[in-house]
């Protein structure tokens, strides 16, 4: 696809950085910590949602990759197995508290959830302050292709762990909102997918050679895409040019945009959490689940 690309500012995400080789085979992460990433200080504590892990079998795991063993949070019901599985994909923050959360959540309602540090070979965001830093250093260094393979290596510890991957969904949040959208073009075993406020179109480079509107044509799960009418760093424009190409190409995905809402509306640690809105589209989440066979 032949595009013209306008550089635009994202609170937390920004491509148009240059591209890192990929040269430390190193794991920075081998340990995931407790409480929120530092550059997401201070917390909204009044808005905080705490989910308890009563009834679920909750943790940290080692998910074999093919250079060694990537951490990550899981949580499931504690007791039977062959459950639906959810892949969470993080923001630009790593697996931090709010991200355990959502897995916990997901636990609740019956699924096997998954959130990978994808960033793990590059360095620990949950302990820089700085989001600059962040794209800097971490994000930017950070293959698409590798984060495809890790995400493969999930559904494989999945399916050995008393996880349905016939039933396999995944959902992610800003930089893991892109990413829902390229592994939905990715994993042909996939169900469905919920990409909240993910980057639709921006500067390709050797690190993010495509971008979802790239990959319309080529989904091979149903997305659902869930966006702010107030996003600073998403137009407008990029969703109706997203959503024209999901109706060219003829396929099942969907966009709903919150008129009203910002980026992160769904982030109810920060103070861009809007909290209508962020409860409507997890309702929207679990019925697209279902509607999908997840």
């Amino acid at each position: 696809m032949s595009k013209t690309v306008v550089r635009r500012s994202n609170p937390e995400f920004d491509s148009l950085v240059p591209s890192v080789p990929l040269n430390r085979r190193a794991f920075v992460v081998t340990m995931l910590g407790a409480g929120f990433a530092m550059a997401t200080q201070p917390v909204m504590a009044q808005t905080v949602i705490k989910t308890d892990s009563d009834g679920l079998s909750a943790g940290e795991i080692r998910v074999p990759v093919s250079d060694g063993e990537m951490a990550a949070y899981r949580a499931q019901p504690a007791k039977g197995d062959n459950f639906p599985v959810v892949l969470v994909v993080s923001e630009i923050f790593g697996v931090h508290e709010h991200i355990a959360d959502i897995c916990r959540r997901l636990a609740k309602l019956g699924y096997l959830a998954i959130a990978p540090e994808l960033f793990a070979r590059q360095g620990d965001p949950r302990k820089i302050s700085s989001i600059q830093e962040i794209i800097d250093t971490i994000v930017s260094r950070t293959p698409d292709a590798r984060v495809m393979a890790d995400l493969d290596a999930c559904e494989s510890w999945a399916r050995s762990h008393g996880g349905d991957v016939s039933r396999m969904a995944i959902t992610g949040f800003c930089w893991g909102g892109r990413i829902t959208w390229l592994y939905a073009a990715h994993n042909p075993r996939l169900k469905a997918a919920v990409a909240w406020y993910g980057r639709i179109d921006g500067e390709v480079s050797a690190q993010t050679p495509q971008y979802p509107l790239d990959l319309a044509a080529h989904l091979k799960a149903p997305v659902l895409g869930l966006y702010g009418g107030q996003d600073q760093g998403i137009s407008q424009d990029d969703v109706e040019a997203m959503r024209a190409a999901i109706k060219k190409a003829g396929g099942k995905s969907e966009i709903h945009v919150y008129a009203d809402a910002p980026h992160a509306f769904h982030a109810d640690y920060r103070p861009s959490y809007r909290k209508e809105a962020a409860e409507d589209g997890w309702k929207r989440m679990q019925a697209w689940l279902k509607k999908n066979g997840v």
